[in-house]
């Protein structure tokens, strides 16, 4: 009796190399729909809008929570050698430097993924990308590349 076990690690190697291609395919599709006119300006001003200012309050109050326990939890660690006075340089390095950019990319990532998913599943679901084909506008550039390019500023 054979094993199958070399046709399911072919099948995992062709799975991922089709997986990579996709990826590949769609970024190339993105930089070719982003130098290709009409650019719409608006609408990446929107999704700039709506991706980073509707995400600024929850991103502060994360940092402010962030920043206070690392405040409860290094004030007694410093008290032991006298040093409480280096307690406010300590936490503002450490927020600038490590915390602040990883809180900000995993909130932010959360936040935008679940609301672009929601938003252009409604769409699919109600035809209004197909509408979007009918009516001759490109939805990959109105929709995807919109998005993409207000995440990157």
């Amino acid at each position: 009796m054979k094993s199958a076990r070399p046709k399911g690690i072919f099948m995992v190697y062709t799975d991922l190399a089709t997986d990579l291609f996709r990826v590949c395919r769609f970024i190339g599709r993105y930089f070719y729909e982003l130098i290709r006119p009409p650019y719409e300006w608006r609408e990446i001003a929107r999704q700039c809008y709506n991706i980073g200012y509707r995400s600024l309050a929850l991103v502060s109050l994360t940092g402010f929570i962030t920043g206070l326990v690392f405040t409860k939890q290094s004030r007694p660690s410093l008290a032991e050698f006298g040093a409480t006075s280096w307690l406010p340089g300590l936490i503002s390095i450490a927020i600038v430097r490590a915390l602040a950019p990883l809180i900000t990319s995993l909130i932010v990532a959360g936040k935008v993924g679940s609301n672009i998913g929601a938003e252009l599943g409604s769409m699919k679901v109600t035809e209004q990308i197909e509408a979007m084909e009918v009516s001759a506008t490109n939805p990959f550039k109105f929709l995807v590349v919109s998005r993409v390019t207000a995440l990157t500023l």
